[in-house]
């Protein structure tokens, strides 16, 4: 099975995508998607879709993995990655793609065991995990390696779980 992570925002949107067989995680690829701060706000959201059904065609993801989102102290921004995290939404729906949303929480409890890793602990994890040589960079990237990690350690719980009882 192949997921496909996602660290949605506007300027930078982190994905990572992992294959799962039999317990054991590979890397697949990771990267970002960027978008020009100079660019109208609408011609952004028109790159991300673009570049993101580009990025779907070509991986062929299983299912995706995002991160929910919360609004914290800055909602303008808030609100702007909600409208990217919108039309990442709408280019996997188009391709009935099923997508699972995980909180920064469940992400960190999957990956380290502890829902409140810090973002360092997560990074060096996954590295681990995966049997990387360094930990991702940009950042956006490392998130979104870490969401495809957490819906495999937690859909294979939930499996396993069922299939018990």
């Amino acid at each position: 099975m192949r997921i496909l992570g996602i660290d949605p925002g506007y300027a930078t949107i982190g994905f990572g995508a992992i294959d799962v067989a039999q317990g054991e995680y590979r890397l697949f690829q990771f990267g970002t998607i960027n978008t020009p701060p100079d660019l109208p706000f609408e011609r952004r959201l028109k790159m991300i879709y673009d570049d993101m059904s580009a990025l779907l065609e070509a991986m062929h993801p299983n299912v995706i993995s995002i991160e929910e989102l919360f609004f914290g102290k800055n909602a303008t921004t808030g609100i702007g990655v909600a409208h990217g995290r919108g039309v990442i939404l709408l280019a996997a729906a188009e391709r009935e793609i099923p997508i699972f949303e995980y909180k920064p929480m469940q992400v960190k409890q999957a990956v380290c065991g502890y829902g409140k890793a810090t973002k360092h602990q997560v990074q060096d994890m996954t590295r681990r995990l995966l049997k990387m040589k360094a930990i991702a960079r940009p950042d956006d990237a490392a998130d979104a390696i870490a969401m495809a990690l957490c819906h495999a350690r937690s859909a294979t719980s939930l499996l396993q779980r069922l299939n018990r009882e």
